[in-house]
């Protein structure tokens, strides 16, 4: 990767959960990420912890992607390579009660941000899409192909997003664009010092269960006992949050090299039920994990894991992190941080 040394990306939504491992990987290989974060789901105190591991302190930006003028401020003062981004609102329940503060944020946002990167003639970007753009799954495992569709306004604010950058790639294709469907994202830095700490009531299984691990929460809701699954709990795709931040940076290789456009699946390939990835959990940390069934709940899939072989094939990318390692690293991370970046710590 030495012909990408000292390249600069911007890096939208940088200090969340995924892009923030993501810019400890392209600091870690040579690159230098520059963020704008509105802290919405963010905590600038990962800047610290970012430092802490790598002796580096990414160039910060506190703002909204919907600020133009911020925006064309960054692209003048630095010579940017490429983007990636992460910017983007992702409760699903909050997208319910408020679809159009989701549109506003995720569909406009994106579009401003694509105009001042045309106007500063920036061309390559990777944008974070998620598996929620394939709706209830038709087969398994679901590949690129899998017809799109989906049951909240988040989904509709990715699929969206998609179809912009397809239409923007079609149009001019002076253009490199990656959309990367990612799965079930967990996990954290092995060092313990980020992970995924979210603002308010968490919307993923892991801090949940994590939460329950410290015994601040009394025990996991498993939401589903009767799906026709093997075990009646619904089936996921994790993977490790460092093995998708990896998958960006070589995303970033392939993107500096062809033009046009790439849609890939981001995931292990391989399904794991509810109570799989808590009997792993207990196993791994030897630690307890309460639990009890509740009815399902509206729009949750029964299963979805992820065709891989087409990331495989194009980016010579494939997971290297078991579940074990997943649960292990959410752990350590959790554990070392019960109060999450509210946490105090020594810097080295």
């Amino acid at each position: 990767m030495l012909s990408n040394i000292n390249q600069i990306v911007l890096v939208t939504g940088g200090v969340g959960f995924i892009g923030s491992h993501t810019v400890l990987s392209l600091i870690e290989n040579g690159y230098k990420p520059i963020i704008i974060d509105n802290l919405t789901n963010g905590h600038s105190i990962t800047l610290d912890r970012i430092e802490s591991i790598t002796d580096v302190r990414p160039i910060f930006y506190e703002g909204d992607i919907r600020d133009k003028d911020l925006l064309s401020k960054i692209f003048n003062e630095n010579k940017i390579n490429a983007v990636i981004h992460f910017a983007g609102l992702k409760s699903v329940q909050e997208s319910v009660s408020k679809p159009n503060y989701y549109y506003e944020n995720n569909v406009v946002g994106t579009t401003i941000l694509l105009d001042v990167m045309k106007h500063a003639d920036v061309k390559k970007i990777i944008f974070s899409s998620s598996a929620t753009v394939y709706g209830e799954p038709n087969y398994l495992p679901i590949d690129e192909e899998h017809p799109r569709s989906f049951v909240n306004p988040y989904g509709e604010t990715k699929l969206k997003i998609e179809d912009i950058l397809i239409s923007l790639s079609n149009h001019d294709p002076n253009w490199s664009i990656g959309i990367l469907r990612y799965f079930n994202p967990i996990g954290a830095h092995r060092s313990g010092l980020i992970g995924e700490d979210p603002k308010g009531v968490p919307q993923n299984l892991m801090p949940f269960l994590t939460n329950v691990a410290l015994g601040k929460i009394k025990e996991l809701k498993i939401y589903g006992s009767d799906y026709p699954t093997p075990d009646g709990t619904g089936i996921r795709d994790f993977i490790h949050v460092m093995d998708l931040a990896e998958g960006h940076l070589s995303t970033l290789e392939h993107l500096n090299n062809n033009l046009g456009i790439e849609i890939l699946n981001l995931g292990t390939g391989e399904g794991t039920s509810v109570l799989s990835l808590i009997k792993t959990f207990q196993d791994v940390n030897k630690v307890e994990i309460p639990f009890s069934f509740h009815d399902r709940r509206p729009g949750d899939v029964f299963s979805s894991f992820a065709q891989v072989s087409k990331a495989k094939s194009i980016l010579n990318w494939k997971t290297k992190r078991n579940l074990k390692l997943m649960c292990k690293d959410s752990w350590r991370w959790q554990n070392k941080n019960p109060n999450g970046y509210g946490t105090k710590y020594d810097k080295k």
